[in-house]
């Protein structure tokens, strides 16, 4: 927000150019949400982690160590955050779960949201029900009927992957949330002829990759310190965006080799 000038201000300005202007005070992203820090670390894990299963105590922690969240410090030294510290953690979760940005990349992104760059805001992350209504993306929730129905296509289509070996239910019969986008493209590809059984070269070319990540990530993850477990999760996820970056970059030379 601004602070809006009184008519002796401005009248001071138009008679002496040189006077210094007002400061334009912008309130740090996200604006409209309370700052009021009465939020214990477990009141936040508890908000975060049906998005965020795998998002703990060390993690936060680790994104504090890093600058891109500064909760407040009660009396007896606990940390105490607020309702915007929460979504500022949430964007940064998902900067990291769905496009695998660097730390660094999403803390250039928070300075420009929070001196009003609002092109940098993110859209909610919602997903849209046969009904027109919407809720929230649930981790680890997915049927094989819900997924099918989710992506528009048949039932036994999701089966089909499942066969082939590219997607890979839990014990109980759940899909992960990446599930619902492997689905959707497959089925573009099966509009061009690519049949589900022709996938399975994508999901062995991935966890080959997936194999380069665990041993560059294997060191950090073997040490207790809690920030080096939070320092290998956001490693894995740097290394892995680079090897798809890499992938797709091959994919597309070799494509171009194709055009006449």
């Amino acid at each position: 927000m601004s602070v809006s000038r009184g008519p002796l201000q401005e009248t001071r300005a138009l008679l002496d150019p040189t006077a210094p202007a007002r400061p334009h005070i912008v309130e740090p992203w996200p604006r409209g949400v309370s700052r009021k820090a009465s939020m214990r670390i477990s009141d936040v894990l508890g908000a975060l982690q049906l998005e965020f299963p795998a998002v703990t105590n060390s993690k936060l922690r680790f994104l504090e160590e890093q600058g891109l969240v500064e909760p407040v410090r009660s009396a007896s030294g606990y940390r105490q955050y607020s309702p915007a510290d929460v979504e500022r953690l949430r964007f940064v979760l998902r900067q990291q779960r769905d496009r695998y940005l660097p730390l660094k990349v999403i803390g250039e992104q928070l300075d420009a949201l929070d001196l009003g760059d609002e092109s940098a805001a993110p859209a909610p992350a919602r997903l849209a029900t046969a009904d027109g209504a919407h809720r929230p993306a649930i981790a680890g929730r997915w049927t094989t009927a819900g997924l099918a129905a989710d992506a528009g296509v048949p039932e036994d289509f999701v089966v089909a992957l499942v066969e082939a070996g590219v997607l890979r239910p839990t014990a109980r019969g759940y899909f992960d949330p990446w599930s619902r986008d492997v689905v959707a493209l497959a089925a573009a590809l099966n509009e061009h002829g690519i049949d589900t059984r022709h996938l399975r070269a994508f999901r062995t070319a991935a966890e080959r990759q997936v194999d380069l990540v665990d041993q560059v990530v294997a060191p950090w993850r073997g040490q207790h310190a809690a920030s080096s477990r939070a320092r290998a999760g956001t490693l894995a996820a740097e290394v892995g965006e680079l090897c798809s970056q890499l992938h797709t970059v091959l994919v597309r030379a070799g494509v171009t080799e194709l055009s006449p």
